[in-house]
């Protein structure tokens, strides 16, 4: 528990309200004009319920907005980062990615359930740790961020927060094993089995990425890039794939 959520306890929330939310927008990296907005994301209606007369409104209507917005950022990211995907893939891939278990995870990183307004009963059950409370607020957050800073801030927040949830879902392949399809194919040619291995680890720890070659004996099948190793072998199975599809039907 974080001192802010210690304090509100003795103190109340809207006592320490602009203290605590001046605190959380660095760890948000995103410093907002209106600071009400982002107030309001972080309001249950649970709270409204029992306080009729705060100012603010509850966070439903920012969580519509912000369901929205991170459903188009995702939709543009994968359609614009993997032009190989079908639109079946890029659908599975964007449910993946905007389901309550990953935005739960996310808003956990960003500690948001410290900072929520909540009702004495909602409070008392647990609430700031609930997945469905966590999940709404982020979504209501990323509206506020929109509504504050407008498309490209949003973008940025929303794909700084998801990209190591994007890596992964994607090196998943969408429910396609292609390093396993690529190596039952080699195998049934009589070759070895492939190797992969990283040629290449550009950009600082937090951010690197890493490019593989697969290999089968001394043959190049194909090459991948991504910001882990289990990625950027994923993308090389699947390039290496590609190509054989594409020599096939030649």
């Amino acid at each position: 528990m974080t001192i802010y959520a210690k304090l509100r306890r003795y103190l109340g929330k809207e006592a320490i309200a602009l203290a605590d939310l001046a605190a959380w927008q660095e760890i948000l990296g995103v410093s907002f004009n209106d600071p009400s907005l982002l107030e309001q994301a972080l309001v249950h209606r649970s709270y409204i319920n029992e306080n009729p007369g705060f100012a603010s409104a509850s966070n439903e209507r920012l969580e519509f907005l912000g369901d929205a917005v991170l459903g188009l950022v995702v939709a543009e990211r994968l359609y614009q980062d993997f032009p190989h995907f079908t639109e079946g893939e890029m659908t599975k891939l964007r449910a993946a990615l905007v389901c309550q278990d990953t935005l739960d995870r996310i808003a956990r990183t960003v500690e948001l359930g410290d900072y929520l307004y909540l009702g004495k009963g909602e409070e008392a059950s647990g609430g700031r740790r609930k997945p469905a409370n966590l999940a709404r607020a982020l979504e209501a957050v990323i509206g506020a961020i929109f509504l504050d800073q407008g498309s490209a801030t949003a973008s940025d927040f929303i794909l700084r927060l998801f990209g190591k949830e994007l890596e992964e879902v994607v090196s998943q392949g969408v429910g396609v094993d292609y390093k396993s399809q690529l190596q039952e194919l080699i195998q049934a040619g009589g070759q070895p089995a492939p190797v992969y291995d990283v040629i290449e680890a550009v950009g600082p720890d937090h951010d690197k990425r890493f490019t593989v070659e697969v290999r089968t004996g001394d043959i190049v099948l194909g090459k991948g890039s991504g910001k882990s190793k289990k990625a950027a072998e994923t993308e090389a199975a699947r390039s290496a794939l590609e190509r054989f599809s594409a020599n096939f039907t030649e």
